[in-house]
């Protein structure tokens, strides 16, 4: 089976694409455990499972598989500097890698892998989908051989497919393939039977006696299957002949043969779209590699790229959503994103992280691309305003001239963002439209994750403020953010302006603060700021 519809059935959370230089239609054929005290043994398409050795110590095993000519090599990986060490050793011998994440059980992993592979040898053996192609041939075939007229429909009744017929077709046929799914009165009336219970029962072929008052003629039907999942039902209806003899038998692997087919469908338009996602999560990352990225996405890992973040932020005046409101309106942010961003190139991708949506945006023209991202993100948010009870706020990261260098777009995309946070008015913006609110907001972080270089004179201040209902704290920000301007800062904190100096007399004092050095000035204004952001946020 091709690497891409191996990773589809095995996926997250099992494993991370790190590096496919070979592309993803590469073939695998087998799957192989190997251990660094044995010799390899690994051939042509196998995907080596590397037990007993993990990060940078599984760099030579990596190199003797890839010379073996093995198709994918799978390594436990801690760290991200082993991640980046094993990858430039795996992109280098032409091989792909997959890091197993700590976690994750060897017997598990192979486990699916195994299957996965074993699956599609005797799927590949049998041809079935070459020799049947489409779900319309599989019920022309059907009905050639049961000489009945069938129509093949999923669990909800809607009719997939259906064979030509110039024999007479009765009017639950005729209504059915009209109206694409089985009449209501009808339906009803099978249900109360228990047709439909017997059908999802297992892989019973029912008859259906005709009902001459009702227009009905004679039916067979079996349920399709996997496993214990009921997934439709093949119905043939008698024609001007009798239904053949071996019309149980033709039913019966019909109905498997569409099992494979339903579920081949059902991987393609779920799981490969998710398979996408989890690249492009990986780029943004930096677990994997510009071009093994590339040779999924159909974009030229050479041209330039952006990306941009977007997440929900509350409306004014607009009352907090449960979770399930929260969670239907980022879905719908997200279908809306998509379908914009396809709009402007088709090889984007859209993948959510956290709270946040993020959209790669490859194939860039080398002039002018800024002004039309721009745009982009603004038409987003603009539609997002339209149909949504949140707002939509965009962070545009910078363009970077290749594929690779995507997760310094992403980083940018997301400081931006973090600086909108505090401002629910602005929409849309970039590293030039907010440098100097990203540069404090990046300050801001680095003191509240670095305790040892915050002042504890503030907050001892603090500690004052409640333990005697005084608002020193608050005023002293207030009028070093209005540069000292008493008139200005008094006027916002609705105090007399003797009132405030007292309060700004009073705060230096007890905090032991020297007002009149710029530096200890700005040190108190920035860890003030701090103090009010983590205060808000419900943080200490």
């Amino acid at each position: 089976m091709a690497l891409r519809q191996l990773l589809i059935a095995v996926g997250e959370p099992l494993v991370d694409v790190l590096a496919a230089p070979g592309g993803f239609d590469v073939g695998v054929h087998d799957v192989v455990i190997v251990d660094p005290e044995e010799p390899p043994g690994t051939g042509t398409g196998d995907l080596v499972l590397v037990i007993g050795s993990r990060g940078r110590s599984a760099i030579p095993l990596v190199r003797r598989v890839a010379r073996s000519g093995a198709a994918a090599v799978a390594v436990k990986v801690d760290a991200d500097q082993d991640a980046r060490a094993l990858r430039d050793a795996a992109i280098d011998g032409g091989i792909a890698l997959l890091g197993v994440r700590p976690e994750v059980r060897w017997e598990q992993l192979e486990s699916f892998a195994r299957s996965a592979v074993d699956n599609a040898r005797l799927t590949g053996e049998t041809d079935v989908g070459e020799a049947l192609g489409d779900l319309f041939s599989l019920a022309q075939t059907v009905a050639a051989m049961t000489e009945g007229i069938v129509s093949i429909e999923d669990t909800a009744n809607r009719v997939l497919a259906y064979s030509r017929s110039d024999d007479e077709v009765d009017e639950l046929r005729r209504l059915s393939i009209l109206g694409r799914r089985g009449p209501e009165p009808y339906l009803v009336m099978l249900r109360e039977w228990g047709i439909y219970q017997r059908l999802r029962s297992g892989e019973e072929v029912v008859r259906i006696e005709p009902r001459p008052d009702l227009g009905i003629r004679r039916r067979m039907a079996v349920g399709i299957h996997a496993g214990t999942q009921p997934l439709g039902t093949i119905w043939v209806q008698e024609g001007a002949r009798p239904l053949s003899l071996s019309s149980d038998r033709a039913l019966i692997g019909a109905a498997r043969v569409a099992a494979l087919q339903l579920i081949r469908q059902r991987s393609e338009s779920t799981m490969a779209p998710r398979f996408r996602e989890n690249l492009l999560t990986g780029l943004l990352e930096s677990r994997i590699d510009g071009d093994s990225a590339a040779a999924n996405i159909g974009a030229d890992p050479r041209k330039p790229a952006v990306v941009v973040v977007l997440t929900l932020r509350p409306r004014e005046h607009t009352e907090v959503s449960n979770r399930s409101e929260i969670e239907l309106e980022r879905a719908e942010m997200t279908s809306l994103i998509s379908v914009h961003a396809a709009s402007y190139r088709r090889s984007a991708l859209v993948t959510t992280i956290g709270s946040r949506v993020y959209v790669l945006l490859p194939d860039l023209p080398d002039r002018n691309a800024d002004a039309a991202v721009s745009g982009l993100a603004q038409e987003i948010v603009t539609a997002a305003r339209s149909q949504l009870r949140s707002g939509v706020q965009a962070g545009i990261g910078s363009v970077v001239a290749t594929l690779d260098e995507v997760p310094v777009s992403r980083i940018e995309a997301d400081r931006i963002l973090d600086a909108l946070g505090h401002d629910v008015s602005a929409e849309v913006a970039t590293i030039d439209d907010v440098r100097s609110r990203v540069l404090l907001s990046e300050v801001l972080t680095m003191l509240r994750d670095n305790e040892r270089v915050r002042d504890p004179r503030l907050a001892t201040l603090r500690e004052h403020d409640a333990d005697n209902g005084t608002e020193f704290t608050r005023s002293l920000l207030c009028y070093l953010e209005f540069f000292g301007d008493v008139r200005g800062a008094s006027l916002a904190l609705h105090v007399h302006p003797n009132t405030l100096r007292h309060r700004v007399r009073r705060a230096a004092e007890i905090g032991g603060l020297d007002l009149d050095d710029p530096a200890e000035r700005l040190s108190v204004q920035l860890q003030l700021m701090l103090l009010r952001r983590t205060e808000g946020s419900g943080r200490g």
